[in-house]
């Protein structure tokens, strides 16, 4: 019986249509491996690059910084100016003519707003502009209103032919003026100093127009320990 030689047969070996990435998907999934994910090498940072990036960063940061403060002041700036413009302003006492209720060199604040709406009334401390020179201010009290009459007689004040009370004045400021009975025009003011032997007021220079008065005076802030409200 004739034998015949029998060679089994091997499959082929899979064969590749195409060239394969082998770091993409398909190749790792012919290995039956997940892919791994590798993070990319980062440059090695030299010495004199690290110094340049901190550098830069500290610039940076304080333009930041510097930038900010200049916004900050102003801002401060701009409010400051539209306070003192339209409300209130810091002003300095100059001279004894306002003692003893104000000293020399006291700071106050004036209430620029308060007459906007309202009209001075008798005992108002305002500061005014000189009559006689409108580059300067004064302090003074408000002593008669328009359409009122005002006389003094040896230094006592009466308004309408009532004295006006002055208990807060010390003997030794008061003064022995006479003054003849005057109406205050329509729109016009009669001031003076609570130091009525040394204060240049109405009493010198007349009447003070409405228009002049630039405020009422709302806080002595110095010296700390007398700081007070009006």
């Amino acid at each position: 019986m004739e034998h015949s030689e029998y060679e089994p047969v091997r499959p082929a070996p899979p064969e590749w249509s195409r060239q394969v990435d082998p770091e993409s998907d398909e190749a790792w999934e012919f290995l039956g491996m997940p892919r791994q994910q590798v993070e990319p090498t980062r440059p090695v940072e030299t010495p004199q690059e690290g110094r340049r990036v901190r550098r830069s960063a500290v610039i940076l940061q304080v333009r930041e910084e510097v930038f900010a403060w200049v916004k900050t002041l102003t801002s401060a700036a701009v409010y400051a100016t539209l306070i003192v413009t339209f409300g209130f302003q810091v002003a300095r006492v100059e001279g004894m003519s306002m003692a003893p209720t104000l000293q020399d060199q006291d700071r106050l604040i004036v209430n620029k707003l308060a007459y906007l709406l309202d009209s001075p009334k008798v005992g108002d401390v305002v500061m005014l502009i000189y009559p006689k020179s409108p580059d300067k201010s004064f302090v003074k009290r408000v002593v008669a209103e328009p359409l009122d009459t005002v006389r003094m007689v040896e230094g006592k004040v009466f308004v309408n032919d009532e004295v006006l009370p002055d208990d807060f004045i010390p003997e030794e400021y008061r003064s022995t003026d006479d003054l003849p009975s005057e109406v205050v025009p329509e729109g016009y003011y009669f001031v003076m100093g609570d130091h009525r032997n040394n204060s240049s007021d109405s009493r010198h220079w007349g009447f003070v127009p409405k228009k002049y008065i630039l405020g009422r005076v709302q806080l002595r802030w110095w010296p700390f320990n007398h700081a007070r409200v009006f």
